[in-house]
């Protein structure tokens, strides 16, 4: 929609006021809020200032100006605003040169696109994401000098077969790892994700599908239709502000953690991922599973930076908590077609060659999409160019594999800490093209470090107290 045809849009629907979202560093969508009146078409081109040292991850206070620059095109009626509210996802510039900042995550995803037509390899990334979440009841958290405590609860949750419910508990409770595609009144959830995903539709969010996940204790998920690289990344941020504001609605709260839980399945953001030109999917061919050469070699380059890959799409300790054998979770570093222990999963479904794409199951949605989309395109990119080799598939079931051949297998790292290690020493692919930069990478090691891996380091568990307490 161009900035003309939005100001005809606000007078018609009698709006009252214009909200900016932008998304941090980390991938949290911040925002404001300016009277209608504040809008005309000068505004999609000089922009909105704020003050830029106030977000994490970002200026300084001496250099704090920014400007926020609404962009047409991703306008969008606010569903959860009580006053009629047109909502617009922004870009950051600088206010003195007016050029993209460059640890604003939406300009990385842009330069990615920008980067792959200017390669002629393709024009089109297309990214559909698969993010999970829990639906709660409750959830009750703290931590202090003197005691720390988590505690959350779902009435679905096995936990919950002898508490006292209102009137009478009416069991139809889920057994861990059993939230698989149960019905009702086992999955007590099918109206709340039906709404989520209408509130979606209404924004001109494509949906495949929407279910309850594997874990007992309210596991969700809710698929995007696959789109280009940059537009997924922004439904991904539409896609947590509904499902969070719509649980709100029914008294419950969703968490994108991907560990919440102790004993059951965690939340992944599976991405299947594809190349394209002039119209024409480039992964369809007549190597392994169907695949072309080029998804071949893209396969071997997310293998080959896995490791630094998932420090940007894994990018929480509580990350490394999902990923342990015994889950589902894809931990070894191989490809196969159809299975899902493997991190790299040829899905075939379909025969027919625009479906044809690969899907990295390690990445988990505490990411930054517009960051974990286009690292992964670079990383797939670099084993285009460069022609890497994955290697041999894999088409055994990897937990069923004796130790002597997992040891043949490569694994992600095991803490952040280890990929954040891995990222600083192999980040080269990142900078091609100018994409991301060694300000971007550095700032991103340096904050996970100090903000989130030290200050954990320092604070007791109540684990520590169960495992080491009575020594």
């Amino acid at each position: 929609m161009k900035p003309a045809e939005i100001l005809n849009l606000a007078k018609d629907q009698k709006i009252k006021m214009v909200d900016c979202k932008f998304a941090d560093l980390m991938g949290t969508w911040q925002h404001f809020t300016v009277p209608v009146a504040e809008l005309s078409e000068e505004l999609f081109e000089e922009g909105l200032g704020f003050d830029g040292s106030s977000i994490r991850a970002w200026r300084a206070i001496n250099e704090s100006d920014m400007l926020v620059l609404p962009d047409p095109t991703t306008v969008k009626m606010d569903p959860f605003c009580k006053e009629k509210t047109l909502s617009f996802i922004c870009s950051i510039i600088d206010p003195i040169t007016h050029v993209p900042y460059n640890r604003d995550p939406r300009a990385i995803a842009h330069k990615a696109e920008e980067y792959l037509k200017s390669t002629g390899i393709a024009d089109t990334a297309f990214m559909g994401a698969e993010a999970e979440f829990f639906i709660f009841d409750d959830i009750r958290y703290e931590q202090n000098e003197f005691s720390g405590f988590y505690r959350v609860d779902s009435v679905e949750a096995q936990w919950n077969t002898g508490r006292a419910e209102g009137v009478s508990n009416l069991g139809h409770k889920i057994r861990l790892k059993a939230g698989y595609f149960p019905v009702a009144p086992t999955d007590q959830h099918q109206d709340l994700r039906t709404e989520m995903v209408l509130e979606m539709e209404n924004l001109g969010i494509a949906i495949e599908c929407q279910h309850h996940e594997v874990a007992a204790a309210g596991q969700a998920e809710i698929d995007l239709r696959f789109d280009s690289l940059l537009n997924m990344a922004d439904k991904m941020m539409w896609y947590k502000y509904i499902t969070k504001n719509v649980a709100r609605r029914h008294g419950k709260t969703v968490t994108f953690m991907p560990k919440p839980i102790f004993g059951d399945n965690g939340s992944g953001m599976h991405t299947h991922q594809s190349l394209w030109k002039n119209g024409k999917p480039l992964f369809s061919g007549d190597k392994y599973a169907g695949l072309s050469e080029m998804a071949l070699h893209y396969i071997g380059g997310i293998i080959k930076h896995a490791p630094a890959l998932v420090a940007i799409t894994n990018p929480t300790t509580n990350s490394y908590k999902r990923l342990v054998p015994g889950y589902e979770a894809p931990i070894k570093l191989a490809y196969s077609s159809r299975n899902r222990s493997a991190a790299v999963r040829i899905p075939m479904y379909s025969a027919s060659p625009k479906s044809k794409r690969i899907e990295f199951r390690t990445p988990d949605p505490t990411c930054n999409p517009y960051l974990a989309f286009a690292a992964m395109l670079l990383a797939g990119l670099d084993g285009v160019i460069n022609k890497i080799d994955p290697g041999q598939p894999l088409d055994k079931n990897i937990y069923g594999l004796s130790p002597q051949e997992l040891k043949t297998i490569p694994s992600i790292p095991a803490s952040l800490e280890e990929s954040l290690a891995a990222l600083k020493e192999d980040h080269e692919f990142l900078l091609t093209g100018g994409v991301f930069t060694e300000d971007l990478i550095a700032t991103f090691i340096d904050y996970k470090m100090e903000y989130e891996i030290n200050e954990l380091r320092l604070r007791p568990t109540p684990g520590e107290f169960f495992l080491y307490y009575d020594i």
